[in-house]
């Protein structure tokens, strides 16, 4: 395993877990009489999964999802007669189920951003040639929901669903110029800042000069941040009164392109796509 891939997983469990602390449902369920915990430990046995590397055990299951082993079993039960979880081909625990993806589709299907992008990203990777991503704004995180990779890259940069930090993403730092300092700076405090490079913004101030430095250009260029040798572009896709809703993230190498030039080739079409996504 690679050290930035390495880098990479390590900081998707500990973001994972964060998400997964938001649908925590024993406060909620005090002050909401509409609130089903039966329903909210459903999705605590099916978040159990968001940090596996390997098929888990009840008791595995359990443990992640802050149920005891009996409802888990009962839980696990009812999710493997529904599709959404199966034993692992080799029976050395339970996994997803194929009906998850099912949901996946229907939730790419059905958001509007993803299904105006969908065009646009096409012609865009059409134009660029290089790493194309466009992400979902999600407090700390940005959630990548449509991934056209380039000939460089591994099998893990394929995939949708995949977070990466908003405080040092180059999609990231355009969303946090388009929050007012007290958002933006509330994110940062908030953000595991764990570097994944040598290179890494960690200090808050840095993170606001980016901040300073993107509302001025109108888009984000970050190197070396999520991976050695990268560098990206990235532009924010807002709502029609200003909020940020995505990015859209061109990323190439270093050792193709200085950052003078990458920014000279992409930063208008990101811009341009973002704009026409937005709007």
């Amino acid at each position: 395993m690679s050290i930035a891939f390495g880098a990479l997983m390590k900081f998707r469990s500990v973001h994972r877990a964060n998400a997964q602390r938001a649908i925590n449902f024993e406060n909620d369920a005090e002050d909401d009489p509409l609130f089903l915990r039966s329903v909210a430990r459903v999705m605590q046995v099916l978040n159990a999964f968001n940090d596996a590397h390997r098929p888990l055990s009840l008791s595995e299951i359990a443990v992640a999802a802050r149920v005891d082993r009996s409802a888990a079993q009962r839980i696990v039960h009812t999710l493997r007669k529904l599709g959404y979880i199966a034993r692992d081909a080799d029976d050395r625990g339970y996994i997803l189920g194929l009906h998850v993806l099912d949901l996946t589709l229907d939730f790419m299907r059905l958001h509007p951003l993803v299904k105006r992008a969908s065009p646009i990203l096409l012609e865009l990777r059409r134009r660029v040639g290089e790493r194309l991503d466009m992400s979902l704004f999600d407090d700390t995180r940005v959630l990548y929901a449509v991934r056209m990779p380039s000939k460089r890259e591994t099998f893990h940069a394929t995939l949708p669903g995949h977070s990466v930090p908003v405080y040092c993403s180059s999609g990231g730092v355009a969303i946090l110029a388009r929050l007012d300092d007290d958002q933006a700076r509330d994110i940062v405090a908030r953000s595991d800042r764990t570097p994944f490079t040598p290179f890494t913004m960690q200090d808050e101030e840095e993170v606001m000069r980016a901040v300073e430095e993107t509302r001025r250009n109108g888009f984000a260029c970050l190197t070396n941040q999520i991976m050695n040798d990268e560098v990206a572009v990235g532009a924010a896709i807002t709502a029609h009164d200003g909020r940020p809703l995505a990015a859209i993230h061109i990323a190439g190498s270093l050792l193709e392109w200085s950052k003078e030039e990458f920014v000279a080739n992409f930063s208008a079409l990101a811009l341009e796509a973002a704009d026409a996504i937005g709007n």
